[in-house]
């Protein structure tokens, strides 16, 4: 049987339990011991971390020790996969450069808080949005510093009526990677547990986590 470590916590803004809740039921469907934690200190345990096929950080700011933060990086490298979204992935620890280049990025601003905007399929073949058209959120759209080794499979445009120096900038807002032997999966969206009333947001997490894992 495959299994699947969710780690939640941080700010609770994010509602990181709530999201937890949704795509937990999921992948046990997708025949996955699911595992969910509330404690950084889960990554030390290095046999439970090595025999994972997925971990879901779901995890804002925050702080990591280097025990944890190691005990993490060490089983991506070796095979397990890695998958999230939005804060819960992308704004964790900031002070820790390491735990970024694993992500592929970092979250920096989200210009006029909620806002309205459209995310576009740009990689329409990749099996993570196969079939899926361009669509709307009503949401945080996340600029952020994202590495250009990225596969993105999606991104958002800036329309500048907040900032209107980033007018029409094009920012990734869906990419997978590699770290080490370790698939990693992230998608900007997801800022509430309601964006994933949004069909095609929740499909994208769905699919990227089945993509991600071992």
């Amino acid at each position: 049987m495959k299994s699947a470590l969710m780690v939640w916590g941080g700010w609770d803004g994010h509602e990181p339990k709530q999201c937890v809740d949704i795509f937990a039921p999921y992948l046990e469907k997708q025949g996955y011991d699911v595992e969910i934690a509330d404690t950084l200190d889960v990554y030390l345990d290095e046999e439970k971390m090595s025999n994972l096929s997925l971990i879901v950080p779901v995890w804002t700011m925050g702080e990591i020790t280097p025990e944890q933060e190691r005990g993490l990086l060490v089983a991506v490298v070796g095979g397990v996969g890695i998958a999230g979204w939005h804060g819960g992935m992308c704004d964790a620890f900031r002070l820790n450069t390491e735990y970024q280049f694993l992500t592929g990025g970092q979250w920096v601003v989200h210009p006029g808080g909620i806002v309205k905007y459209r995310v576009n399929i740009i990689k329409p073949g990749d099996p993570i949005v196969a079939g899926l058209d361009d669509f709307d959120m009503e949401s945080e759209q996340y600029y952020m510093h994202v590495d250009p080794s990225n596969e993105v499979l999606a991104t958002t445009t800036f329309s500048g009526e907040h900032l209107p120096w980033i007018e029409g900038c094009v920012m990734p807002a869906v990419w997978k990677r590699m770290y080490g032997e370790g698939r990693v999966f992230y998608t900007s969206l997801g800022h509430v547990a309601k964006d994933f009333d949004v069909p095609e947001c929740k499909t994208i997490v769905e699919r990227g986590m089945l993509w991600a894992s071992r």
